[in-house]
């Protein structure tokens, strides 16, 4: 297998993972963006790795001039670099974590080269799903979802057919803020953000858990993954994380799936699937006593759902513009250059400022990318101006 992400909270949580079950993968390449000396230690413990890959040119640099990698692994660097491992003629699957779009193009070019796809950058499908997913039947690839809630949704939907799903309930804890008023959230700051009570994840994503952005993601992504219609999917608070989706079917019948908030689940299934064995953490423990609450989400509260919502009813290249504008604006909230607030102003300004297409190739969906980066950036410097 392939890492592309290897040095951020998924890599970590499947380095675990392969190191549980060295019998049934092995690690050949590695990538990250820019953290070459974590890289290397990973391909130090990893005598099987004999391709790295640094995103960051700057950072290949670097790493060249250390020298701290093995002498047996070959070095490559920027996009790609990344592509290079995606396609390795020895690989079967590639796990691709890199965050934002950047893992666009690796992942289509390991679906053209025939390998199975462990997908955790719930942007390619967002940004993508229209092409990722057509690419995939075409070369009949196995698409395995490693976000934990789709993960989940796939092992609930197991053989049933997609006509007998009703919906599709995908649940959110809420992030940092689900206890805090909106007069107190006028007020929060990053290193408020990035405390989540229930997982341990990068800041980007800890930030979107906080404004729901993730979930509206992930709601993006779910229609892609399962073919379903953007009113099929919904999604729930429930603060434990223990229940991670809801599947309804049409005769009423609900199916969930439970185990704890660590990320080694779900890529472990998908991995390994459809074998099972020993998790590297331990389960559930229903002798124990636990509860499951399910609350409805207040959409006023966290406005960036809604706006999840209104791009994938209106389709095309909103989704993409929803993306794109969010990690703009969370980008400047963690620098401190705008409140946590103005987080899904700049999203829907943005959105509206665009007029949305249905893109008939690749090339339009990242025009609208990077016109939607150039007008949020263009709302913050209007923002910091006042």
């Amino acid at each position: 297998m392939v890492l592309l992400g290897a040095t951020g909270s998924i890599g970590e949580s499947a380095l675990r993972v392969i190191a549980e079950h060295p019998e049934h993968l092995e690690l050949i390449g590695v990538a990250a963006r820019a953290n070459h000396a974590q890289l290397a230690a990973i391909a130090q413990a990893h005598p099987s790795v004999r391709h790295a890959a640094i995103f960051d040119e700057a950072s290949y640099a670097a790493a060249r001039s250390a020298q701290n990698f093995p002498a047996h692994v070959n070095l490559h660097a920027g996009l790609e670099g990344l592509i290079a491992l995606a396609t390795l003629a020895e690989a079967d699957i590639v796990l691709v974590a890199v965050v934002g779009v950047t893992g666009l193009e690796p992942a289509l070019a390991a679906i053209a080269a025939g390998k199975d796809l462990a997908l955790a950058s719930k942007e390619i499908l967002v940004m993508a799903g229209k092409f990722v997913m057509a690419a995939a039947r075409e070369k009949g690839i196995t698409l395995r979802p490693v976000d934990s809630e789709h993960n989940a949704v796939a092992q609930c939907l197991a053989d049933n057919p997609t006509k007998d799903v009703a919906r599709v309930v995908l649940t959110a804890s809420g992030g940092a803020f689900r206890d805090r008023s909106l007069a107190e959230l006028a007020h929060v700051r990053p290193a408020d953000a990035l405390r989540h009570p229930n997982w341990e994840m990068g800041p980007k994503i800890t930030v979107d858990s906080a404004t729901l952005a993730n979930k509206g993601l992930e709601l993006i992504e779910a229609r892609w993954l399962f073919d379903l219609r953007p009113e099929q999917c919904q999604a729930v608070l429930h603060t434990q994380s223990l229940a991670h989706c809801i599947v309804e079917f049409t005769d009423g019948a609900m199916l969930t799936h439970l185990c704890p908030p660590s990320m080694t689940f779900p890529i472990q299934h998908a991995l390994l699937h459809p074998l099972r064995f020993p998790s590297v953490e331990p389960g559930l423990d229903v002798h124990k006593p636990f509860s499951l609450d399910f609350r409805p989400i207040d959409q006023a509260r966290f406005p960036m759902l809604r706006l999840a919502f209104e791009s994938m009813h209106t389709g095309g290249t909103a989704p993409a513009v929803y993306n794109a504008a969010n990690e703009i604006a969370v980008e400047a909230f963690l620098a401190e250059q705008i409140p946590f607030l103005a987080i899904p102003t700049v999203v829907e300004k943005t959105l509206t400022a665009l007029d949305h297409q249905d893109p008939s190739d690749l090339a339009t969906v990242l025009a609208f990318d990077s016109e939607a980066r150039r007008v949020a950036r263009s709302l913050l410097s209007a923002h910091a101006k006042s």
